[in-house]
């Protein structure tokens, strides 16, 4: 006689706190003169260069991720006009104590924009483990109620899988800072958003002989 068998789902969410914030610098001009442009945005990211160097403990790896130069023309489109350029710069930070001070003074330099922070997880983040094995733990909970309900016990394993989940990992919305002159030297006060982690697993299990109740 085939064993009879349970489907179940199991799920889990959990909000944890982020691992990683990343953020991005850009570096931008426009200028009538070509080559004065490339000098000033070279300039100016290689002093945000030096400024991260300062706070190489907190960042884990800085990234070029974007670097442009176009002319601007004319109505007729026939002249350049002047040249705008710019290099940006994608920052991965893990110690967020000095992130909100590297902010500042970053935000404070001439020249430099920055968009974020967006507050993450490890790619591989254990909390993503922690949390499939409490989605399995649910699921046989379940598988189990539904044996006992009809006088059986679980007795095999056939399929564990992960399902679909609805959540995902939110980020912070990127607050953005354009670059001026500080007068002061302070820092921006950071809150790192708590991240939620969800998996839900499929089950599917064979239990021993139902005992049914008389009608």
């Amino acid at each position: 006689m085939e064993k009879t068998i349970v489907t179940v789902h199991g799920e889990a969410r959990r909000e944890v706190p982020p691992e990683q914030a990343v953020f991005t610098v850009t570096v931008s001009a426009v200028d009538r003169d070509k080559a004065a442009l490339v000098a000033r945005i070279n300039q100016r990211a290689t002093e945000a260069s030096a400024l991260l160097d300062r706070y190489a403990q907190a960042v884990e790896r800085r990234e070029t991720t974007g670097l442009q130069m176009h002319p601007e023309y004319n109505r007729r489109g026939r002249r350049a006009e002047a040249y705008q350029g710019s290099i940006a710069t994608t920052v991965t930070v893990t110690d967020f104590e000095p992130l909100g001070e590297l902010l500042y003074q970053l935000a404070g330099a001439e020249l430099i924009s920055i968009s974020g922070p967006w507050w993450q997880l490890r790619p591989g983040s254990r909390a993503g483990a922690d949390v499939r094995r409490e989605a399995v733990a649910d699921a046989l909970t379940r598988a189990r109620e539904y044996a006992t309900a009809v006088g059986s016990e679980l007795d095999r394993i056939l399929e564990i899988a992960d399902a679909d989940t609805a959540g995902g990992h939110p980020m912070m919305r990127a607050a953005a800072f354009a670059g001026g002159a500080a007068e002061d030297t302070g820092g921006f006060d950071l809150s790192p958003e708590r991240q939620t982690v969800e998996a839900r697993v499929l089950l599917r299990v064979t239990i021993t002989e139902p005992t049914l109740p008389p009608a």
